[in-house]
C-alpha cells in the first residue's frame, strides 16, 4: 500500500486556483448527493463523458454541442467519496507547486486542456462504450505530468504499509503512470465495463508532460527539494 500524503517541495505563492478548483469539485459533488436516485442518474448521463454519443453526432445522429460538452463538464463530476477524496487528495499534494510555476491564470488553462485532453483520449480507445466516465482525474494526471517534469526529485512523504517515508517524485509517480499504462494496454480490445478510465489518465499525464516540458526553454522551475 502507498499512499501519497503531502509533498516537501516549499512554494512562492499562495494556490488560489488548485484551491478554487477543489472547493468546486467538492461543491458539484455535494449538488449531486442532493439528487434523488432518478434525478441523480438523468445528471451523470448528461454532463459525463460517452464514447457513443460522440460517435452518433459525428455520425450525424444527435447533437454534436450535447455530445461534446460533457468532455468538459464530466470533469468536475465524481461517482463517490473515495473517487472524489482521492482524486482531490492528488490535486491537493501536486497542483500547488504547478500553479507556482505555471502562474494562476495559465494554470488554470493548463487543467482544462489537459483534462479535455484526456477526455479525447479515452473516447479515442473507447468509441464504442455506452457507459459514462466521469471525474477530475484526467486533469490532475496531467497536473502529475507537469510535476514529474517539474521536480522530479522532490520527496513526497508516503504511507507505506505503516511507514510514512519521504519518496522522490519521480519513484510515486513513475509506478503509478506505469500501472496505468499497463491497465491500459490489457484494456484494449477488452469489452467496456466501467471501471478506470485508463487512457484518460495516460493522455492526461503525457500531455501534461509534454506541455510543461516544451514551456521549459531556459525557464527553470523556481523551487525544488
Amino acid at each position: 500500500m502507498f499512499i501519497p500524503i503531502k509533498d516537501l517541495n516549499p512554494r512562492r505563492t499562495y494556490p488560489v486556483v488548485n484551491t478554487l478548483l477543489i472547493l468546486t469539485n467538492v461543491i458539484v459533488f455535494l449538488y449531486q448527493l442532493t439528487l434523488p436516485p432518478h434525478e441523480y442518474q438523468a445528471f451523470v448521463m448528461a454532463n459525463a463523458t460517452i464514447p457513443s454519443h460522440i460517435r452518433g453526432a459525428l455520425a450525424g445522429h444527435g447533437s454534436l454541442e450535447a455530445a461534446f460538452l460533457p468532455i468538459f463538464t464530466s470533469m468536475f463530476l465524481h461517482s463517490g467519496f473515495m473517487h472524489i477524496a482521492g482524486n482531490m487528495l492528488f490535486l491537493w499534494i501536486f497542483g500547488d507547486n504547478v500553479e507556482d510555476y505555471f502562474g494562476h491564470f495559465p494554470y488554470l488553462l493548463f487543467y482544462l486542456v489537459c483534462g479535455l485532453g484526456s477526455g479525447l483520449t479515452h473516447i479515442i480507445f473507447n468509441l464504442h462504450s455506452p457507459l459514462p466516465a466521469l471525474g477530475a482525474s484526467g486533469a490532475i494526471s496531467g497536473v502529475m505530468g507537469a510535476y514529474i517534469v517539474l521536480y522530479p526529485r522532490a520527496r513526497v512523504l508516503t504511507l507505506v504499509f505503516i511507514f510514512f517515508i519521504p519518496v522522490p517524485a519521480f519513484v510515486i509517480l513513475g509506478l503509478w503512470f506505469l500501472l496505468q499504462f499497463s491497465a491500459g494496454v490489457s484494456s484494449v480490445g477488452a469489452a467496456a465495463t466501467g471501471g478506470v478510465a485508463w487512457w484518460a489518465h495516460i493522455g492526461g499525464f503525457l500531455l501534461g508532460m509534454v506541455i510543461t516540458g516544451s514551456s521549459l526553454g531556459d525557464r527553470k522551475p523556481s523551487v525544488d527539494s
